[in-house]
């Protein structure tokens, strides 16, 4: 995409915010966009996961957080979204489900230990951690991040590292990382309509399997595996 049909798309996706948002000051959001904008011109950043950024980034100014994206948290790692409140940190993680071309032939298991690992990578360096994600994309949940840390077993813990040295080894994910990474919370982020639904992953998961279960229930029986 060339750098003046980004800039228009993030320009409209900003116009689009402001007509819901009225009169409200938008100042931060376009500083939002002007960082996304000059990244593209470097060939760092894409149209689909910024305009999820600029969306996100959007809720957590609403909340009252001064937000950057694109942000270094140490010296090889770089988040997408991350907000700053007082003494506090969020940050966000954007999935779209984008599978690459290698991986073809193990989509599932490269997609969760890419949610594993970013998990364990990322939640270390806030005291809030969000996956956020479009609401066409099933986000795969471990379920070692469904409970507390307390709560992890060494056998689940194990499973979960091999899992991910699978396919991260520079540097690999440590048994620490993934006994003490946490989930807070995940966003459902409708670009479309510039809306941002946060739930908890205990409800995401519930929800998913649920219409999983409705769906499965309504598929004819020559359709359903049998």
């Amino acid at each position: 995409m060339s750098d003046e049909r980004f800039s228009e798309d993030l320009i409209a996706l900003v116009q689009k915010i402001s007509s819901k948002e009225g009169e409200r000051s938008l100042d931060k959001l376009d500083l939002v966009k002007s960082r996304l904008i000059e990244l593209h011109h470097r060939n760092l950043v894409k149209i689909n996961h910024s305009a999820m950024e600029l969306v996100c980034a959007h809720h957590l100014i609403r909340r009252g957080y001064e937000v950057s994206v694109e942000q270094q948290v140490n010296s090889s790692l770089v988040c997408d979204v991350l907000g700053i409140k007082g003494d506090g940190k969020a940050i966000v993680e954007i999935e779209t489900g984008f599978i690459p071309p290698e991986h073809a032939l193990d989509p599932n298991a490269f997609f969760t230990a890419r949610i594993t690992s970013k998990i364990a990578r990322y939640s270390q360096y806030s005291d809030k951690f969000t996956l956020a994600v479009p609401p066409y994309c099933v986000l795969p949940v471990p379920p070692i991040f469904q409970r507390p840390p307390r709560r992890r077993s060494s056998i689940e813990l194990g499973e979960a590292k091999n899992l991910c040295d699978r396919y991260y080894t520079k540097p690999p994910i440590t048994l620490e990382q993934l006994r003490e990474a946490r989930l807070h919370s995940i966003q459902i982020v409708d670009v479309d309509q510039c809306h941002v639904e946060e739930i908890d992953p205990e409800t995401y998961v519930e929800t998913v399997e649920r219409s999983a279960a409705t769906l499965h229930s309504h598929l004819p029986l020559g359709r359903r595996g049998y």
